[in-house]
């Protein structure tokens, strides 16, 4: 009967698992799940990828779904000039890497006095940074356009970067929070030895505080930059026709085709007609810069997202 049940707990451990351990069925479980998940991220972009680089032909044929007949470029190379991609490349980087970093450093100066400082309001102040984050940006889009058109700033990079180096950049409420989280995390008796050995405040700042808060700093300016590419809405009102980011010119993609190419009505445009591959390589180029980044980038992401305990933003 001992031996049985010893025989039975083996089988219960191997199939269910313990502590030290999982089990078989626990194992797949655990595959099953994270392959499900991943399916469901990777499926666009496979799709994406795929109907990109096929040749008209085969988008017609209604027995290709997965496999192209061969690897066709004609897409990208249209794309690339719809989008007119250099120009709109090097707009989306610049009007995405410096907001980025001025988001970054605002929210860690203004991060580090909440954390260490005390002063009058101090919690009122705190209570209407967090008010600002759950207050949509359709709500101060006007009041801003209506601001920076006072001081003749419309159509200009200034609308991005003004913002953001005063900590009301997009979501910057949010990095405000991570960096303050960061900063009372470590001991005051730190600043306390680097004041002692001659430091100032801003001595203090970065010498113990900034390298403290290296994590914090990875996800500011890798969350700022996905954001300020991927922003369309105030782009489009505040820079109007005068800078296109690559996000604006997909949106216009269709128009700008049918602008260079002609008209997909006009029969002597046929071979030339917008399709979904000329369409899913657009939207390709467009997300190309983030998801090498992302590879690029992947353990520090990875690693600072463990560190600040923030997860599905």
């Amino acid at each position: 009967m001992k031996a049985l049940l010893r025989q039975k707990g083996v089988i219960n451990r191997a199939l269910l698992g313990d502590r030290r351990r999982p089990g078989i069925l626990s194992s797949l479980l655990y595959f099953i799940l994270l392959g499900g998940i991943g399916f469901l991220f990777l499926y666009p972009v496979l799709y994406m990828g795929v109907q990109s680089i096929m040749t008209p032909a085969d988008i017609t044929d209604p027995g290709i779904e997965w496999i192209p007949t061969a690897i066709y470029s004609g897409n990208y190379s249209k794309a690339f000039a719809t989008l007119d991609f250099q120009k709109a490349f090097v707009n989306s980087l610049y009007l995405s890497v410096t907001p980025a970093l001025l988001t970054t450093i605002s929210s860690g100066f203004i991060g580090y006095g909440l954390a260490r400082f005390r002063f009058p309001g101090k919690q009122r102040w705190l209570v209407l940074l967090v008010a600002t984050f759950f207050i949509p940006s359709q709500v101060t889009m006007i009041p801003r356009f209506m601001m920076f058109s006072r001081y003749q700033i419309i159509n200009t990079p200034w609308t991005q970067f003004l913002p953001a180096a005063f900590g009301q950049g997009i979501k910057s409420a949010l990095f405000v929070l991570i960096f303050m989280q960061f900063f009372s995390s470590y001991p005051t008796a730190l600043d306390e030895a680097a004041a002692i050995d001659g430091a100032g405040r801003m001595g203090v700042f970065f010498r113990i505080a900034v390298p403290m808060a290296r994590p914090a700093i990875v996800i500011s300016v890798l969350f700022s930059f996905v954001w300020y590419w991927n922003e369309t809405t105030q782009a489009s009102l505040f820079f109007g026709t005068q800078i296109k980011t690559l996000p604006m010119r997909l949106g216009s993609f269709a128009d700008s085709y049918n602008t260079i190419y002609g008209s997909s009505a006009n029969a002597a445009n046929a071979a030339n007609a917008l399709n979904e591959a000329i369409s899913m390589a657009g939207t390709f180029l467009s997300i190309m810069p983030l998801l090498l980044l992302y590879f690029v980038l992947q353990r520090q992401f990875v690693e600072s997202i463990e560190r600040s305990g923030i997860t599905g933003e």
